[in-house]
């Protein structure tokens, strides 16, 4: 275990950075067809193939999961994964052909110092290249921090960045998290370096400080940056665990509540908040609800710790007005 979601077997993770424009991409890549489904709980989401993600829907794999800065310019990121797997022969067979199955969602980053001169209509875009990139990229490894679709992330007092983290639940099945956490609120607590999701915290994953001896009002007072469309946090959990479409749908809406322990607020209307839920299938089903709700309880958790991990990894950005990293503010 390394405390990434790549200990959850059957699935890569690649990263592409565009460093000027600030702004990147992350891609989740299956070994093989996963059972995969989402739920959009945030009120300004980015998406791409996430109403097939429904349980009811025809298609019940998907080849990869694309995370991708650029608000919806971002979304061509797809379009490179999907190319790349074309050339392995991956995807869903139609006739002669097979289409890849590439659910995506995207945070908004345009404002954060970098050049983007495809927003203003003036060239085109990077995401497709940093797609196939990021893909041809994919392994068991991967950085945390200002990396990847996090690369231009932000929090409304800090540097956010892409964070990961794993569990083995209750059941021996691993579950796994990872997040571009771009959040219209805070990850910390008031003025101080304490994290929200700090009970949550292994082997002082994030610094192992704890909470403060005392919170005070001031200290949840709501700290929001940007207006409307300006956030999105985006988020994947996985399991080896098999499971059927609309359990999928279960661990998505249950890893909801991680995002809401780690970051205040959550799903807000200037949120797009988005989990993706897959089950690469290479341990066994959970054997009723209750093995259920522990898978469940897992996903939630470690995407807390995910969360907390992005920023506490992050670096701040090279631009004037750049909002600093954790560790510039609170040290190593």
């Amino acid at each position: 275990m390394h405390n990434l979601i790549t200990d959850v077997r059957g699935l890569l993770v690649g990263q592409a950075d565009d460093v000027a424009a600030a702004t990147g991409v992350t891609a989740v890549v299956f070994e093989r067809p996963t059972v995969a489904s989402a739920a959009v709980l945030g009120g300004a989401p980015g998406t791409r193939e996430t109403a097939l993600l429904i349980p009811e829907m025809t298609v019940e794999h998907v080849d990869a999961i694309v995370l991708s800065g650029g608000s919806a310019w971002g979304l061509g990121a797809a379009d490179g994964v999907m190319r790349w797997l074309a050339r392995e022969g991956r995807g869903f067979p139609v006739g002669a052909f097979r289409v890849p199955i590439v659910p995506q969602a995207i945070l908004f980053d345009l404002t954060n110092g970098g050049e983007k001169p495809w927003a203003r209509g003036d060239g085109e875009t990077p995401y497709g290249e940093l797609g196939a990139k990021a893909t041809a990229a994919a392994s068991t490894s991967f950085a945390l921090g200002t990396a990847g679709a996090g690369f231009g992330a932000t929090t409304a007092n800090l540097k956010g960045g892409i964070g990961s983290a794993s569990a083995r639940a209750a059941t021996g099945q691993v579950v796994g998290a990872l997040v571009a956490v771009n959040a219209v609120g805070t990850a910390t607590i008031g003025d101080g370096p304490h994290f929200w999701a700090a009970p949550y915290e292994r082997d002082g994953e994030f610094g192992g400080l704890g909470w403060p001896a005392t919170i005070a009002p001031a200290d949840t007072a709501l700290r929001l940056k940007g207006g409307t469309g300006q956030n999105t946090t985006i988020a994947l959990v996985a399991t080896d665990a098999v499971l059927t479409k609309a359990q999928a749908r279960r661990l998505a809406l249950a890893a909801h509540d991680g995002l809401a322990r780690a970051l205040r607020p959550a799903h807000a209307p200037l949120d797009g908040d988005v989990v993706f839920a897959a089950a690469t299938g290479q341990s066994g089903a959970p054997s009723d609800a209750f093995a259920l709700t522990e898978l469940c309880a897992a996903a939630a958790d470690v995407l807390a710790r995910a969360v907390a991990r992005g920023v506490h990894a992050a670096t701040a950005l090279p631009f004037p007005g750049a909002r600093p990293a954790w560790r510039d503010r609170f040290g190593s």
